[in-house]
């Protein structure tokens, strides 16, 4: 599927939609320079799932950790790999526990940092900053 997105409103909106067909156990690997839509992409996902804290990017804490009150998924695990100098860093702090899990939807930013430790069946969504409010989402 291709969108194009002209707001970061619609890149929240086509997260939500996407958001709606996870089950849990899912992980999503999100590529794209930077400033292309992949945290209002994490932040859609985030509300579609329920949460109503404020999504940032956990770029100096890697990965951040939500409870999820609603349906089969339980924990929405929210991952920056932008700082991160080797893949084995995720594993450190406990990354397959939650990729491992049925119960739980990761998200990780710059995924393409990280590919040789992402799961083989994990959906992989491209982003392109094609303007200053343009952009392409390949998911």
């Amino acid at each position: 599927m291709k969108f194009q997105t002209g707001s970061e409103k619609e890149t929240r909106d086509i997260a939500a939609r996407i958001a709606k067909t996870l089950k849990g156990g899912e992980t999503l690997g999100l590529i794209g320079d930077l400033g292309a839509g992949k945290t209002a992409f994490v932040k859609g996902v985030a509300k579609a799932l329920g949460i109503t804290k404020t999504i940032v990017s956990p770029t100096f804490v890697v990965m951040k950790v939500y409870p999820i009150r609603a349906g089969t998924i339980k924990k929405f695990v929210h991952v920056d790999a932008y700082r991160l100098n080797n893949a084995e860093s995720l594993i450190a702090i406990g990354l397959h526990d939650y990729i491992a899990a049925s119960d739980t939807v990761v998200v990780i930013e710059w995924a393409d940092q990280v590919k040789e430790i992402l799961p083989k069946k994990s959906k992989l969504i491209y982003f392109k900053h094609l303007g200053e409010n343009q952009r392409r989402i390949k998911a």
